[in-house]
């Protein structure tokens, strides 16, 4: 299990004359064992967060069909339907990162919701505030880090996403003539800067010559402000094309358009572009969805692993972050380049194995060092052949 914050509570189990088993708490302490009445016992099961939940609810920042990240989201909620034939489905695009997702997610829980993904970044304060005004509900964040003490009814989850873009830029490095590889991305979070940072060393480890060209837009989707900064990167000699925004489709258009490739994120776009695609990495949400359903309806959220922050990689199996399919000029070499490095990443090897150097020229993973989970969280700099200056603010 990733993530740095440890768990608050351990589920409660009724065995024999009913003990409370011991565990770790958020602040590194333990409990010793308690005996506990049977009826305590069962009074506290059934005030689990969100066990008696008639409806799961599910805010999006923005919209269903974009292309990318709230698409893949919304997909992901729409499978748990089959899952959970008995459970509504409670759904809301285009909820801002703002107080507004905290009014949003109390609609919900007056419709019955008593499990809740908040599944945008910048949600993570209305879904704190949410859950400390709602101790039976169980209220989920995606992708963002609880950095203080976390509450026994909420938690966060992702992919190891920075492992598949490592792999989309083993497929950039040899696949550019150019060896000029450009990158879209919103805002410059830890998340975000791990990714540009994967995707240039996946191109280095097979391209030494590669660089990775970054243009911000400080917008999660704005068409306009994506065009410009495609047509930017274009015109400085890129032919292979990626981005980090939750819409993909006019990057993905844009370099279709130019004749020259691109790498997707988020979700599959190939059908945007049938020349130029050489693959990427995607959302499968499902699975994850409903393992967390799941849990919560059993009883079990508080102490297990989506009560702290939690990050599924390749190692584990379980990573929600995939490959999407190669483009049809992606020679056979190539593929068998991404395999082999994504066996390591099964056998737990790291994108972020120093000696990696930054883009000022010093050392930022010393060799023989491996980045954990709460370091790329809070990572803060380009690594060495990525050109552009992170924005202040």
């Amino acid at each position: 299990m990733f993530g740095t914050t440890k768990r608050r509570l351990a589920a409660l189990t009724l065995v024999g004359a009913a003990l409370l088993s011991a565990c770790s708490s958020n602040d590194g302490g333990a409990t010793s064992p308690t005996t506990a009445a049977a009826g305590d016992t069962a009074a506290a099961a059934d005030a689990a967060p969100g066990k008696d939940s008639t409806a799961v609810g599910f805010i999006f920042v923005g919209p269903k069909d974009d292309f990318g990240y709230n698409q893949a989201a919304y997909e992901g909620s729409q499978a748990l339907k089959e899952t959970f034939p008995d459970l509504e489905i409670i759904t809301a695009e285009n909820v801002p990162e703002t107080d507004e997702a905290a009014r949003v997610m109390e609609g919900m829980i007056q419709k019955g919701a008593k499990i809740i993904f908040a599944t945008s970044y910048g949600h993570l304060d209305a879904a704190k505030q949410v859950a400390a005004a709602h101790p039976d509900v169980a209220v989920v964040q995606q992708g963002n880090t609880i950095t203080d003490a976390v509450g026994p009814n909420i938690g966060t989850y992702f992919g190891t996403v920075y492992e598949p873009v490592y792999l989309a830029g083993i497929v950039a490095g040899k696949m550019t003539k150019t060896n000029k590889l450009g990158y879209v991305y919103a805002f410059p979070i830890p998340q975000t800067l791990a990714n540009i940072n994967a995707f240039q060393l996946g191109a280095h480890s097979v391209n030494p010559e590669v660089e990775t060209i970054t243009v911000n837009t400080s917008n999660w989707c704005d068409p306009a402000k994506q065009a410009d900064a495609a047509k930017s990167l274009l015109n400085q000699g890129v032919d292979v094309l990626t981005q980090h925004q939750d819409c993909q489709a006019t990057v993905v258009k844009a370099a279709e358009a130019a004749g020259q490739l691109v790498v997707g994120y988020h979700a599959d776009a190939s059908s945007l572009a049938p020349k130029g695609w050489l693959g990427g990495s995607e959302w499968n949400w499902g699975p994850m969805y409903a393992d967390i359903v799941k849990t919560t309806l059993a009883g079990d959220f508080t102490g297990s692993k989506y009560n702290a922050n939690y990050r599924a990689g390749f190692a584990s199996g379980e990573n929600p972050f995939v490959q999407s399919a190669f483009g049809p000029t992606v020679p056979q070499e190539v593929q068998d380049l991404v395999t082999k490095a994504k066996e390591g990443f099964q056998a737990d090897k790291s994108v972020f194995t120093g000696p990696i150097t930054g883009q000022d020229g010093t050392v930022v993973v010393p060799a023989g060092t491996t980045l954990d989970a709460a370091a790329v969280d809070g990572m803060n700099y380009f690594v060495e052949g990525v050109v552009g200056n992170i924005p202040k603010s």
